[in-house]
């Protein structure tokens, strides 16, 4: 797959399973990215769906100019800003919440990467809005700075100075919990 741009030209040809392979490809992604905003794991998931809803029922035209994925989670931006504009009453979900252990044949081994995961995602979301949404898009889901940059609406290089400063902030955020490098 072409980054979801043919299943949607099928899609909007008419062939319904572009727009499965598309909520498939992209769903988990953008319910975390659409997280770093509204910080509410629920309300993320009905979010997503509001996006595939969007593009399914207003078959927004997709010109291009950019990957397709940068394309979807801009509307997915779109999407969270605008329900934190009109809903300023939604709460957080403790990250501790969101993992749970496995029952893998290592399980120690498991558990402190969990712990690891749990204090990185918490340490995210002390940060600034920007700082988490700019390690989100380049780090966790891989998009270049010049696609985080299309998605934010940032200039490539005011993208490379937040993601600087947000490796700095975050460094210093896991510090202040005693975060231990410990390899595994």
């Amino acid at each position: 797959m072409d980054n979801g741009a043919s299943s949607y030209r099928r899609f909007l040809a008419g062939d319904r399973e572009g727009l499965a392979e598309i909520v498939r490809e992209y769903s988990d992604g953008l319910i975390l990215y659409i997280n770093s905003f509204v910080k509410n794991i629920c309300v993320s998931e009905e979010l997503m769906e509001d996006v595939f809803v969007e593009i399914a029922l207003k078959k927004h035209k997709y010109s291009g100019k950019s990957s397709f994925k940068t394309w979807l989670y801009a509307i997915a931006r779109y999407t969270a800003i605008d329900c934190i504009k009109h809903h300023s009453h939604i709460s957080d979900i403790p990250v501790d919440d969101m993992y749970e252990l496995s029952d893998e044949a290592d399980i120690e081994n498991d558990y402190i990467k969990d712990e690891q995961r749990i204090q990185l995602h918490r340490a995210i979301s002390k940060l600034i809005p920007d700082y988490s949404q700019v390690l989100h898009l380049v780090y966790f889901e891989g998009f270049s700075y010049a696609e985080a940059a299309g998605i934010m609406r940032k200039s490539e290089r005011q993208i490379k100075n937040l993601a600087y400063r947000a490796k700095q902030s975050l460094k210093t955020e896991l510090e202040k919990e005693g975060f231990e490098y410990e390899e595994l």
